[in-house]
């Protein structure tokens, strides 16, 4: 059966086009287990432009070091070059500085690309004319644990109503899941800002938009990302985005919504309730028995359907974990947290 002439026409206009070259770009740091599945994905995608991939690579205490030359050995497309500090923001710098085009599509080395990501990203660019387009971080687990995680991950009881998070209309945002840039954009704000070891993406695109760029959420762009393995990675990972959120709301004033103080208010609430309920005032324990019923039991039931069980009995426990982690790790920012330290005399 013959296509039709519109199926033709769009066919000889993709091929006619001119795309631009992108460079994509990733840090990595121990990812033994993921980097090669990342890598594959991003040589695979299905963009007419020309492409390359530079892996900004820490000094790991696995064989990411051997994988990633490796793979670079294999295809000439891909360039490797050393991140000493092994940090996420500095890895960053280091490959857009390493790369050459004019479009950089950021990819971390747990993230797997759906074959049409760059294509979506750069005709989403060039439609709307945003500085940098992101999609969905599309948390998808692999044990029962990661399962839980990934649900939680995806809900608006775990993780508040983010649109990279949770899904949503296309539209301009405060921030996105990794991000295509314009390399122009990058420039003008000076790339990522090197103290802050976490939230790097959100505190650089609040500069963007200051400086009169656009971001842009479609959901057309989906990314897998895989989710900690264990309680107490989780436990980590959370409080240190607690921790290094509050340093962006100290560094730009009014950036802090209700979304990111309601875990410190939890947090604080069940203190209090708690030490009342130990003191005799029983009434204080209605507020963490509160937290336990509604956000724990209930709404695990709410969001944990289809779950297997093996999944689902771990849910109430990673609502906690995240929620508190979270909360704990803001309440105790230190001050001095991404500051630059003081010259030595």
């Amino acid at each position: 059966m013959n296509p039709s002439p519109h199926a033709r026409s769009a066919e000889t206009a993709t091929e006619e086009r001119t795309w631009p070259a992108v460079s994509v770009v990733m840090p990595v740091l121990n990812e033994e287990r993921h980097l090669a599945d990342a890598v594959r994905a991003i040589l695979t995608q299905d963009y007419p432009g020309e492409m390359e991939l530079v892996l900004a690579v820490g000094p790991s205490r696995d064989r990411t070091q051997e994988i990633a030359e490796k793979l670079a050995a294999e295809d000439p497309r891909i360039i490797v070059v050393p991140n000493p500090t092994g940090r996420t923001p500095q890895g960053l710098n280091i490959a857009i500085k390493a790369s050459q085009y004019s479009i950089v599509v950021r990819v971390d080395g747990h993230s797997l690309l759906p074959p049409d990501y760059i294509r979506t990203a750069v005709e989403t660019m060039e439609e709307t004319g945003a500085d940098n387009v992101g999609g969905v971080m599309a948390a998808e687990g692999v044990t029962p644990f990661e399962k839980a995680v990934a649900r939680a991950m995806t809900s608006k009881i775990g993780v508040g109503s983010a649109r990279f998070h949770t899904g949503g209309e296309p539209g301009e945002v405060e921030t996105v899941y990794l991000g295509t840039f314009r390399r122009s954009a990058l420039e003008r704000v000076g790339g990522y800002d090197e103290t802050f070891v976490r939230a790097q993406d959100w505190e650089m695109n609040h500069r963007i938009r200051q400086t009169g760029g656009k971001i842009w959420f479609t959901p057309r762009m989906r990314v897998t990302y895989r989710p900690r393995p264990d309680l107490r990675s989780l436990a980590k990972q959370y409080f240190h985005t607690g921790r290094w959120r509050r340093v962006v709301g100290r560094e730009h004033a009014g950036t802090l919504s209700l979304r990111y103080l309601a875990p410190p208010m939890a947090v604080v609430a069940m203190l209090i309730g708690t030490v009342a309920g130990l003191l005799g005032f029983w009434p204080g324990w209605l507020i963490p028995g509160g937290y336990v019923a509604v956000v724990m039991i209930g709404g695990s039931l709410v969001t944990g359907r289809g779950l297997p069980p093996s999944s689902w009995i771990w849910l109430p426990l990673v609502y906690a974990t995240m929620h508190i982690s979270w909360g704990v790790g803001f309440l105790t920012s230190p001050r001095g947290l991404g500051q630059p330290s003081p010259p030595k005399r």
